[in-house]
């Protein structure tokens, strides 16, 4: 049966396909799940939709185990994007106020953040999302809310994401196949911070870093507004291919020894040369420095990486909350000591939380922040679709996603 007050959610990952189905609790307690389901993924490489037909089987499997749970039917999904083809830009607007009494209409906002959007972007390229970071009246700044302000001059400075037309596209089609609506594509990070960050760390200055299986994605919060997102095309499959490859064994085993032993990875020096033995794998021995010489690299370069796009934007050691791990990387054990010694930041694992009764999991943080993004979507009137070609394409209006990190 259907029922509008069930709420879907589809994270489509390199790994894995997830789905879930929750309903809200009273009184703003939190939400129940009714239905969950996982599934290996396919038709995706490094977070980018390739094969949109053998994502959708996946899709379609994936959201139909999740149904037959409680024997609810779904029709429409929230839903994530990933891809290193994601980046985000700042830019500039500035209108007159259009009115005679120089009150700020909402139609001078809507103008000024067009007129902020107006900015160089390749033919294949398109903004998916525009975050208004402030509004400036008369030279005055730091205004969240310009609406029915004074003034004769209405400046401000958004952040646009952006991302590769074909593969928003691809994403849609994969669902669509599905016999499913997309309610909302959603970037990634921006689904996981809503999950798994406090109104404190976003205000203080905070980088969440969600690693997954084909990419590792960071977003930087400063007095309460994203100001900078990025995806890295690496993840724990590298580390899994690294230790495969060093280790000579097959990719099955690599999975399982980087689940199993990862705190040997980031272990004393003084145990390097204990020796492992795989269960029920006779001939897969190994001393702990071996592992840790192999995979150690991997997650270096992840770090590295993300300081440089930390670097990008001035913030290099001025984020006093630190550092949130999210994703399923952030399972390794011994990561979050690692993470505090190579970038100097506190750190610390990012769990979603008031999904009743899924367990403490950071692997979920973008699966229960899509549903907590949809339904202020929703609640806020902030839909950002048309339809165009049979497809619901998103970057047609301004989403008012800014809503969702107000505190």
């Amino acid at each position: 049966m259907s029922n509008p007050s069930n709420i879907a959610a589809l994270d489509i990952g390199t790994g894995s396909v997830k789905a879930i189905i929750v309903q809200k609790r009273p009184e703003n307690s939190g939400f129940k799940v009714i239905g969950r389901a996982e599934n290996i993924s396919s038709g995706v490489r490094k977070g980018v939709v390739a094969d949109p037909q053998k994502l959708s089987k996946i899709i379609s499997s994936t959201v139909n185990e999740a149904c037959a749970e409680m024997g609810v039917e779904v029709k429409e999904v929230y839903t994530n994007i990933n891809g290193s083809h994601i980046s985000s830009v700042s830019s500039k607007g500035l209108v007159s106020v259009s009115r005679a009494d120089q009150k700020i209409s909402q139609e001078d906002i809507d103008r000024v953040i067009e007129a902020a959007k107006a900015f160089s972007l390749p033919s294949n390229k398109e903004i998916m999302e525009v975050i208004p970071r402030e509004f400036i009246i008369d030279k005055e700044g730091g205004i969240k809310d310009p609406l029915g302000l004074q003034g004769v001059r209405l400046e401000t400075e958004i952040l646009a994401i952006t991302g590769f037309s074909r593969y928003i596209e691809d994403v849609s089609r994969a669902i669509l196949d599905a016999d499913l609506q997309v309610n909302d594509l959603i970037i990634g990070p921006v689904a996981a911070a809503k999950a798994v960050l406090t109104p404190e760390e976003r205000e203080l200055g905070v980088v969440l870093i969600d690693i997954g299986s084909g990419t590792t994605s960071l977003s930087v919060f400063e007095e309460g507004e994203l100001v900078h997102t990025a995806v890295l095309p690496v993840g724990t499959n590298n580390i899994r291919n690294d230790i495969a490859v060093g280790l000579r064994i097959n990719i099955e085993t690599a999975e399982f020894i980087k689940n199993k032993f990862g705190e040997s990875i980031f272990g004393d020096r003084k145990t390097k040369k204990e020796k492992i033995k795989v269960p029920g794998e006779e001939d897969v021995v190994f001393q702990r420095g071996e592992l840790k010489k192999i995979a150690e690299p991997r997650l270096i370069e992840i770090l590295e990486e993300i300081q440089k796009e930390i670097k990008k934007i001035s913030r290099v050691g001025l984020l006093p909350a630190g550092v949130v791990l999210t994703g399923g990387g952030a399972k390794i054990s011994g990561i979050v000591d690692f993470t505090k010694k190579k970038m100097g930041y506190h750190c610390r694992v990012g769990f979603p939380r008031r999904f009743f009764p899924l367990e403490d999991d950071p692997s979920l943080s973008v699966l229960c922040g899509l549903i907590l993004c949809g339904i202020e979507f929703d609640e806020g009137n902030g839909k950002g679709f048309m339809e165009m070609d049979g497809i619901k394409k998103v970057g047609s209006k301004i989403k008012k996603i800014f809503k969702v990190f107000i505190p």
